[in-house]
């Protein structure tokens, strides 16, 4: 672990505190050592996190991560931020952690995907255009999916999200692609029936 980054981390945090009327917060702890961290964010109309900040109660590697994370989502879209909060290696500036703080980095990492998934629920839940939105961090439409299903034949949520980035972000509109996909080996299932 580079104890010198951590040292500096600890005692002069970045983004310290909680974001004035964020679009999205989440709250993360660990049942390992005790330790809890809540990440509120500010989305600006590109979906561009435009403020993070966190408040962490544990140990200093701890603090250090969540303000090394806060720091490498500033400016990112969500899709990008949520990329990067499921890459161990944005932790790599502290060194190599020690088996007992690995979990640290996990619950930092884990505190900003579940605050990215709060606001993609949330900016689906308030969508006024026609058509449905399925993945807020790409801003991928029901019907962009559907189309694809169809064009390819895809069959997974993995292959939707090779095809078209729908699912690569934080991961909260999995289900939603599930539900479309069976509806679509569905709907093929009853096409290719013959007429009784």
């Amino acid at each position: 672990m580079n104890e010198d980054i951590v040292r500096k981390s600890f005692l002069h945090p970045q983004n310290v505190g909680e974001v004035s009327s964020a679009d999205a917060r989440a709250t993360a702890a660990s049942f390992v050592c005790g330790a809890v961290v809540r990440v509120t964010l500010k989305v600006d109309g590109e979906r561009r996190i435009v403020d993070a900040k966190f408040k962490a109660a544990g140990c200093s590697f701890l603090v250090a991560a969540n303000s090394v994370l806060t720091s490498a989502v500033l400016s990112k879209t969500t899709a990008e931020a949520a990329v990067l909060a499921q890459s161990p290696s944005v932790l790599d500036q502290l060194g190599s952690a020690l088996a007992d703080k690995q979990h640290c980095g996990g619950l930092a990492r884990e505190a900003m995907l579940s605050a990215i998934r709060n606001y993609s629920d949330a900016a689906r839940a308030e969508w006024s255009a026609d058509d449905a939105l399925i993945c807020s961090c790409f801003g991928i439409s029901e019907e962009r999916i559907e189309t694809e299903i169809q064009r390819g034949q895809l069959r997974t949520v993995a292959e939707v999200t090779q095809v078209c980035q729908a699912g690569a972000g934080c991961g909260s509109c999995y289900k939603l692609i599930e539900d479309i996909l069976d509806d679509h080996i569905a709907g093929a299932a009853l096409r290719g029936r013959p007429s009784s």
